[in-house]
């Protein structure tokens, strides 16, 4: 980077990438962790456009940004994974031989960084030009590095797999149907007649507002377990100038 826009633009955005790196390996919930590492991939193809590369840096946001990490967070979603599913080990000894490999990796990496010379800055406008951005990459991808490409390639297919397997979890038993879950409701006489629909009487019809009893007492049956746990139930408010309003108009009606 030689211009002043372009060393105050990484100036900015490096330590919030690095803040964003931090997040994403300490933050405690993996939806958080995820945003973090969409907040690096976007701060990425900035630099990347930034020092003229466009085309890589548009596919940086689109690609890893905008489909692999909405991926990654519509698993989360499906999956459920919770903070306390981390402390618990699928396979022995795992986090060790995780640590060993990250602490070679990490040597591995710096010992290749520390040998490196870095000759004169050259930039991109001759490339852009000549063969054009798009071509050069498309040539380097398939061309100068296509069999590092499809290592790389069949390496993350043979990961999205293996993350598939961990992931899923056997049912010990058959799902229970519809006939069973009436049966058990009428022989346990609970709730025979089903849930109470959330809205019910109430203000507002979200999934988020209770139902109102009889008695204006909010049923908590009515609301799902998550939205009781996560503390985001909304607690109906009964609006008794409106209930005095529509009293007093029924008085007069009975009255004339």
């Amino acid at each position: 980077m030689t211009g002043l826009g372009e060393q105050v633009l990484f100036w900015v955005l490096a330590p919030v990438s690095v803040i964003a790196a931090l997040g994403l390996l300490f933050a405690k919930k993996a939806v958080h962790a995820a945003i973090a590492m969409a907040l690096v991939m976007i701060n990425l193809g900035i630099f990347y456009i930034a020092e003229q590369a466009d085309f890589l840096g548009i596919i940086q946001i689109f690609v890893y940004t905008g489909a692999v990490m909405m991926l990654f967070l519509f698993v989360l979603m499906l999956v459920g994974v919770d903070s306390s599913d981390s402390l618990v080990e699928t396979l022995k000894g795992q986090k060790w031989a995780s640590l060993v490999l990250a602490l070679g990796l990490g040597t591995l990496v710096f010992t290749a960084v520390g040998r490196v010379q870095f000759g004169p800055m050259k930039g991109l406008t001759s490339v852009n030009e000549s063969p054009g951005n798009i071509t050069g990459v498309a040539e380097l991808i398939f061309g100068k590095y296509v069999w590092t490409f499809e290592v790389t390639s069949a390496l993350l297919i043979t990961a999205a797999l293996g993350a598939m397997v961990l992931a899923h979890r056997e049912r010990i038993g058959a799902k229970p149907s519809q006939r069973l879950w009436s049966e058990r409701r009428i022989r346990d006489n609970r709730n025979v007649a089903g849930l109470p629909a959330p809205g019910v009487y109430a203000r507002s019809n979200a999934v988020d507002t209770p139902a109102l009893l009889p008695d204006g007492t909010p049923s908590q049956l009515s609301v799902s377990r998550v939205l009781t746990a996560r503390e985001q139930i909304v607690t109906p408010v009964r609006h008794i100038e409106s209930e005095q309003d529509i009293e007093h108009e029924i008085e007069e009606g009975s009255q004339r």
